[in-house]
């Protein structure tokens, strides 16, 4: 019998799906249907989604494909994922000034230590790279690496690879359009390499292993090294679920609409204008330049016929494209 228990809010949700409820799921989705006596040992099923009345026999419920499911399921996931990485940050900004007075008492063997300067930080995840056995997850905020650090990045890759190392990278969906990033992709070896891209990520990440680093300036040139295995537990189960929202890179993205020439990307920027944020803060979100932004912002007045930037932002709240692929299907 599937249990409910309690979220922080107070809400009732099923947090997990117990055998019974994952062999009745298979069984639907391969017969095409299930009778409804049979959810009375899964009412999960139901609470999170996975099936449907039948809108031609009440007697039977019809599933939901797995793969829209997991989507919905996974969006408030990722919500969460975001407002506690957008903590985090503010917890190192207002901290680590301070560090500096604790005086001279020594920490022996610090699980979150400071690292300072670019060329330092380079190195010591070049260090961390060379001692990987297992997994490298990155993840990279904004679409330009300049193409001498993703060259520096490909060397660094090819020993993990070469020793059978799983390497996951992230990147923002305008990074597709990067020719440094796809000469990068098309230089290393496929097998045991994996990238995928998502509309919007938090800061940069890596992972090691059981090694992590984060910045925590937004210059990028002071870092924290977390060796805590409670942290570093954290932050893979935080990319874990941004990594089951993102889109292969060999995969092309959906247009908003079926009926409406937009792209995935315009799609993000007419919901960040509709969400009321200026140019500067749609670039920043999605990776881009405010020039392409404004290119793309022009792209959907004209397909949208608007006359004025007012005109556009009632527009997209009636045609519904800023709202696509936002809803529960």
């Amino acid at each position: 019998m599937c249990t409910t228990t309690e979220n922080t809010d107070g809400r009732g949700s099923v947090h997990g799906l117990c055998e019974p409820a994952l062999r009745l799921y298979a069984t639907a989705l391969r017969e095409g249907r299930l009778p409804r006596t049979d959810l009375a040992g899964a009412p999960c099923l139901v609470q999170r989604g996975l099936v449907r009345p039948d809108p031609d026999d009440e007697r039977w419920v019809r599933p939901v494909p797995a793969s829209a499911a997991l989507t919905r399921l996974l969006r408030p996931l990722a919500q969460e994922v975001f407002e506690r990485l957008d903590a985090t940050a503010a917890l190192v900004d207002a901290l680590l000034p301070l560090a500096s007075i604790a005086g001279h008492v020594p920490v022996p063997h610090p699980e979150i230590t400071v690292v300072s300067g670019k060329p330092a930080i380079q190195e010591s995840l070049e260090e961390a790279g060379r001692r990987t056995r297992e997994h490298i997850l990155t993840l990279h905020p904004g679409s330009k690496r300049p193409a001498e650090l993703l060259e520096r990045a490909r060397k660094n890759a090819l020993p993990p690879l070469q020793r059978g190392v799983s390497v996951r990278h992230i990147y923002q969906h305008s990074a597709r359009y990067s020719p440094p990033l796809n000469h990068y992709v098309d230089r290393l070896p496929y097998e045991g390499l994996q990238i995928r891209t998502m509309e919007q990520t938090p800061e940069r990440l890596f992972i090691f292993d059981r090694v992590a680093y984060i910045p925590t300036t937004s210059q990028r040139d002071v870092a924290l090294r977390i060796t805590h295995p409670a942290l570093v537990r954290y932050l893979i189960h935080v990319y874990d679920v941004l990594w089951a929202q993102a889109t292969p890179f060999g995969e092309p993205l959906p247009t908003a609409l079926p009926d409406t020439p937009l792209t995935a990307v315009q799609q993000s920027i007419a919901r960040l204008l509709t969400e009321g944020h200026v140019d500067e803060v749609v670039a920043r979100k999605m990776g881009i330049s405010v020039r392409t932004c404004r290119s793309h912002i022009a792209k959907l007045m004209q397909t949208l016929g608007a006359t004025s930037r007012t005109h556009l932002g009632a527009l997209l709240v009636q045609s519904g494209i800023a709202g696509a692929g936002r809803g529960d299907t």
